[in-house]
This record gives structure tokens, sequence and C-alpha cells, in this order.
């Protein structure tokens, strides 16, 4: 097949936000505890309907074994609110393509076409749920299964499909998720930086999501990835780029930074006593490929570019905790545009304590990213 013709990157970008999918209060800092319902369905619905009010598209819902079920949680605050569009994280072998499938375009339809989907091929605890997984090798053959067979399942009759970890005879799904023009069904988006992971979303997913890094290193990964595009014969309509990363915003430069400054030296207190094991875990060989680079960079020193934070990593910032862009509105967004000037379009921003920076960063960054004119850093 030939590659369709590229997507016009000079669309509106997306903002999405991040909901701490745990009835475990404390997440990333976070302040919400059990006097306030957290965990029940009326916190997490309060939280999505900050999300609506406050100019968020939606909201990523994590997922690991021993958490709610992200799939469940979804379709409950898809029922309670009207623009909402969760970004649900799912795990092949958690989930059977064709199951999936049908659940994702049942909800899709029943939302008016607000489901978004992330693929995630990360280790969680398998034998718990009765899964079992190879290498890395294997690990990444099986997501780029699910995604072709789910895809197929969704724009597709009379599917018969027979590969190494899936198969299916004379299927179809109904009803169907919602078709917009530039939409034929729920974005698939996946992250993952090792080669591995990059080869399966070079063909398969809609939405490559980085980490945190660098603008240089993102730049060379969204070539890497564009290279990978063409020389695998991408049969897709041309791969988008999206950033998960966290945001620290104050009303002033000086603010900012003091505020972030003293979070890592509380965080630095809580590791007190075991922080060289912390330490020596971080540089082991179990993490995974993207977290690795994330901590790697703490090398390069505690600020890059103008405003990116690494020393949380140090101290247990783990996944999109382990960078934040720290600074005012303004700083903020200024970084937040160069990631758009590469070619990023979708973003997926967090801090805490999320009920107040919701409203917070929703209502100063993006509306400067939204057309108005940035103000240069100054210094």
């Amino acid at each position: 097949m030939s590659n369709p013709t590229r997507h016009d990157h000079d669309h509106d970008p997306e903002f999405l936000w991040y909901l701490p999918n745990t009835v475990e209060p404390g997440h990333r800092g976070d302040t919400g505890t059990a006097d306030d319902g957290y965990g029940t369905l009326d916190y997490q619905a309060g939280l999505a309907g900050l999300v609506e009010d406050h100019g968020w598209a939606g909201a990523l819902l994590g997922t690991s074994w021993g958490r709610p079920d992200t799939f469940t949680v979804a379709t409950a605050l898809v029922a309670r609110t009207t623009t909402f569009n969760p970004l649900i994280a799912i795990r092949p072998g958690y989930w059977q393509p064709a199951h999936f499938a049908s659940a994702a375009a049942t909800l899709d339809q029943l939302s008016g076409g607000r489901v978004r989907v992330n693929i995630v091929s990360g280790q969680d605890n398998l034998h718990q749920y009765g899964d079992v997984e190879g290498d890395q090798a294997h690990r990444y053959a099986r997501t780029k299964e699910f995604m072709r067979l789910v895809r197929r399942l969704w724009t597709e009759e009379d599917v018969t499909f027979e590969g190494e970890h899936f198969s299916v005879r004379d299927s179809t799904v109904s009803p169907r998720p919602v078709a917009r023009e530039g939409r034929p069904h729920p974005r698939l988006y996946f992250g993952g930086a090792s080669e591995a992971a990059e080869r399966v979303s070079a063909t398969e997913s809609d939405v490559q999501l980085f980490w945190g890094e660098p603008l240089d290193g993102v730049g060379e990964r969204i070539e890497r990835l564009k290279g990978l595009e063409q020389s695998l014969g991408r049969d897709l309509p041309p791969l988008e780029f999206g950033l998960r990363i966290t945001t620290l915003v104050r009303d002033t430069t000086e603010a900012a930074w003091r505020d972030a400054e003293a979070k890592v030296a509380r965080m630095a207190e809580q590791q007190h006593g075991d922080g060289a094991s912390q330490r020596l875990f971080q540089r082991s060989g179990f993490k995974a490929t993207g977290q690795q680079r994330l901590l790697d960079l703490a090398e390069r020193g505690d600020v890059l570019d103008t405003c990116l934070y690494t020393a949380p990593g140090r101290y247990g910032g783990g996944g999109a905790g382990t960078t934040w862009l720290v600074g005012s509105a303004e700083d903020v967004a200024h970084a937040l545009r160069r990631y758009q000037e590469l070619g990023v379009s979708h973003f997926v921003l967090s801090d805490t304590p999320y009920r107040t920076e919701i409203g917070r960063v929703g209502d100063s960054v993006l509306p400067l990213l939204r057309g108005e004119e940035l103000v240069s850093r100054a210094g």
C-alpha cells in the first residue's frame, strides 16, 4: 500500500491532562485525602469536570495491576461529563484484541467519539492476571499484532487473522466506533524508546508519546521515526508526535523555581536513609529504555534547554515525574512551543496537587499556546 498524504502538523495542538487512576492518596505528592473522597467516582468525576472547565480536551488515565480498572473508570467518567476525552491506557495480554475492539467501539459510540487509547507494553505484574510474556522482542511483536488487529476490527468486516499471538475468524465488531474526517477510529497512542518499540510505533501507532526529554533528544527521535516510517513501509497516515511531561507553573519565574527546588528537597528528604539504594536502582538495568534516558539527563546538568529540570529524577521521580518544565506561564508556554516547532502536536501535562493545577496550568498556559504571542524569556 502507498503511504497516505501526511497530516498537516500545523493544525491546532491538543492538550490533555493526567488523572491519577488510584485509590491510594499521595500520588506524586497529591494532597487529596480520603476525607475528600479521594478515589471515589465523585472525586474523579470532579477532576474530569475541572479538566472540561479549564480548556483541556481530556486526560490520560494510567494503568497497572492493583489499580482501578482503567476502562471501567473511563466509562464512568464519560457518563458524568460532556466533552471529556479519556486517553485510556491498556495492555495487550490483559485484553484480547477482539474483546478490546468491541469494548472501545461501544464506548466510543455511546460517547459520540470521545475515546482515545494509549497502548502500554511496559512490564507489569502479568502473573497476577494470568498473562505470560517473553522477552522484549516477543513483547513488541505481540503489541504490533494487537494494534494491527484492533485497527482492522474497527474498520473492516468479517476479519480473519491468524498471527503468532492472536487470531480471529470471520469477526465483525458491532457497533462500530465513530468515524469522522481525519479520525476513522479512536487514535492509538504508544510510547517506548527502544529500537523494538520505535519500529512498532513507526508502523502501527497514530501518536508516538515521548517523555520529557530535552529538545535535541526529541528532535532526534522524531527524525529517526520519520525515517523508520519510510524504510518499514508504513501504510497508515503519517505518525504524529506527543509529549508527556510535568509542568510546574507559578506567577513568576522566581516563585516557580523556589517551589520546584523546595519540592525536590522534600523528595530528597523522603529518600534519606535509602537514597543510595534508590540511586543504585535507578542506574540498574531494570529500567525501561525511555526511563533510563530520562535518568541519564541529570548527568548533563540540573537544568537543560531553558527550563527543563532534571533533578526530580534523582530522588524518586519516575515517568512523567522525572523531568519538569519549571517557570512562569510564559516560560513554560515558550518551552512547549519549541517542542511544537519540532513537530509535537499532542501534549499530556500535569502537576500536583491535581485539583488546583488543572486550573492553574489550563488558565495560564493554554491561552498562550492557542494563538497569542509568546514573550521570550528574559535573561
